[in-house]
């Protein structure tokens, strides 16, 4: 399913837990470093092998990189594990620390790695354009622009073929907020609690994970409504969402008609009945929420909600800043795993694969509205260097077929992780689609209560000791998040199955202690 040039990939096998060693071998041209193993008793997994040799770190010591930290850059701890990994090189599913150590990345930059680290396409495209042109504002014509816009709108449905460059998440939703409003003259945007759309002062408005909201007043105009969680919410259970894997909740649904979805919808009338005027300008959603830990609504849902929204005058918002490009593997776009078509799309993350650039894609109507509203002007949206990588990324897609490998791999492991849910008690859920996957930690089955922050952090650093990488969310950072490059193939997901389980594991021996 890939190109000959992947590396091909041997059996997984056992050898027995330390931490490992640096070996340098000055023999060869480039410094190369290797896992070896000590004596211990626990057995891990063994890591699949990997084609690729980082350069040998010559940069900043850790102690001073620690230092430099502290003294200039945000006070905000957002570093994951005890000491913070140095990260020094990537290639495609795998990085390269400081200290050499090899891990596999789970989380690709948090869902942004969409193709693979420094993927060779994608490399020599953009080396190839800084050549050529770094930055011309908008108020000039080059060709990568245009290109890149005849690609993304072949990709989306009629009529959403207008396309807005921005550079990030959270400037696309605000500039997506200001579309909904200067098209409806409304105000009230909905959106759903626990969800992400953006950090900066409007879009926090429509944000509703508490760590990420301040005392002071910002993004008026944002009313937040019930998220219809079927595992952790009211109601909801064995049938109702779009997974190979569905909660172990008892459901009374019927495979055709979703009882859950129905008293959520009771519960989204009621905010349109008590929260906003009678007329509104739009609804946020993402397909599958991804800081609050994938968390996926009953099916169904998101098309009776358009409905009503569309009824106050509203227009409907798709975040497909973590879902989009494939990721999901039944479809190129989450919005069409609910069968809705949403006014406005906004993208992110994986479009560039990791490079600053974003993107609003809405219909002429919409469009229309705004630019006799607002002369709306971007310096850096669109640039040469990220309309470049941005096709790139959109041909490697297509040429490896990594929306098909997204959904077979991920369905894979999905009912790997599946099983885990099974053998232990302290995982509560598991669910995703494609190469988007949440397992959610709890106390116990029975009370769903999240598992205490502090265990679910020793689990991470075990992961992360065994040299798998993975996010976390949920609104107490309860829940692992699973989002590799839709490069990954199914030995390694056999391997990040066994160092769950090896965590998992160390994690239950600690409690009976």
């Amino acid at each position: 399913m890939t190109l000959v040039w992947r590396h091909l990939l041997r059996p997984l096998f056992l050898v027995t837990s330390a931490p490992r060693i640096l070996e340098m071998r000055p023999f060869l041209s480039r410094a190369s470093w290797t896992s070896v193993t000590k004596l211990s008793l626990h057995t891990r997994p063994r890591m699949p092998p990997c084609d690729f040799t980082p350069e040998r770190y010559q940069s900043l010591g850790y102690n001073r990189v620690l230092e430099i930290h502290k003294d200039h850059l945000s006070p905000v701890v957002t570093a994951y594990f005890q000491k913070p990994l140095l990260l020094h090189q990537g290639h495609m599913e795998w990085l390269f620390d400081a200290e050499g150590n090899r891990y596999l990345d789970f989380f690709s930059g948090i869902v942004t790695v969409s193709v693979g680290h420094c993927h060779p396409k994608v490399n020599a495209v953009a080396q190839k354009q800084l050549g050529r042109l770094w930055h011309t504002s908008t108020v000039f014509f080059h060709p990568p622009m245009h290109e890149y816009a005849e690609k993304l709108a072949a990709l989306l449905p009629e009529p959403l073929k207008v396309i807005f460059l921005v550079n990030s998440g959270s400037e696309a939703n605000e500039l997506a907020m200001l579309m909904a409003r200067a098209h409806s003259n409304n105000i009230d945007i909905i959106s759903f609690r626990g969800a992400y759309h953006g950090g900066s002062p409007y879009t926090l408005g429509l944000t509703n994970v508490g760590t990420y909201k301040m005392e002071l007043p910002g993004g008026t105009g944002c009313q937040p409504t019930m998220c219809p969680d079927v595992f952790r919410g009211p109601w909801g259970g064995s049938h109702c969402r779009d997974s190979p894997v569905q909660t172990i909740r008892k459901c009374s649904c019927a495979p055709d008609c979703c009882q859950a979805k129905d008293q959520y919808i009771e519960q989204f009338k009621d905010t349109l009945s008590t929260s906003v005027a009678k007329s509104i300008a739009g609804f946020f959603a993402e397909p599958i929420q991804g800081v609050n830990g994938v968390v996926q609504y009953p099916k169904g849902f998101l098309k009776e909600a358009f409905e009503l929204v569309r009824a106050r005058g509203g227009v409907c918002i798709a975040d497909e800043v973590q879902t989009g490009f494939g990721r999901l593997g039944s479809h190129f776009w989450g919005f069409q795993t609910h069968d809705v078509l949403p006014d406005i799309v906004t993208m992110a993350k994986g479009i560039g694969n990791g490079f600053p650039m974003a993107a609003v894609v809405t219909t002429p109507e919409i469009a229309k509205s705004l630019a006799k509203r607002l002369q709306y002007f971007n310096t850096f949206g669109g640039n040469p260097m990220a309309c470049a990588i941005g096709s790139a990324v959109l041909e490697v897609i297509k040429e490896e077929n990594l929306q098909e490998n997204s959904q077979e791999v991920g369905t894979y492991m999905l009912l790997k992780f599946a099983k885990l849910r099974d053998e232990f008690e302290i995982v509560g859920d598991v669910r995703g689609k494609g190469l988007m996957i949440g397992i959610e930690m709890v106390q116990d089955k029975m009370s769903r209560r999240p598992l205490p922050r502090e265990e679910v952090n020793q689990i991470h650093e075990d992961c992360k000791h065994m040299g798998l990488l993975v996010g976390r969310g949920g609104i107490f950072s309860q829940t692992f998040r699973i989002a590799p490059s839709m490069c990954i193939t199914k030995p390694e997901v056999d391997f990040a199955t066994e160092v769950f389980r090896s965590a998992l594991t160390q994690h239950m021996e600690r409690r009976a202690k």
